[in-house]
């Protein structure tokens, strides 16, 4: 997530004219509107990988230790 907030970041800095860019001629929406939210999007869908990586797997590994460490 970290390398997809920093690109477009870049993206602004060096970039705005790809940003600024209608999608078609006759489009009031440029570039940026859909890859903004595509960012935003990205982020719901990483955490909810992570959520349920986490409630599943690390869960398990974790109660794992514990039981070991109560032995």
């Amino acid at each position: 997530m970290l390398g997809l907030y920093a690109a477009f970041i870049l993206l602004i800095a060096y970039g705005p004219h790809i940003l600024g860019a209608k999608l078609s001629p006759t489009s009031t929406i440029t570039w940026g509107m859909p890859i903004g939210v595509g960012l935003i999007l990205s982020a719901f869908v990483l955490t909810a990988i992570y959520v349920r990586r986490a409630n599943g797997e690390f869960d398990d590994l974790n109660n794992a230790i514990l039981k070991e460490a109560q032995q």
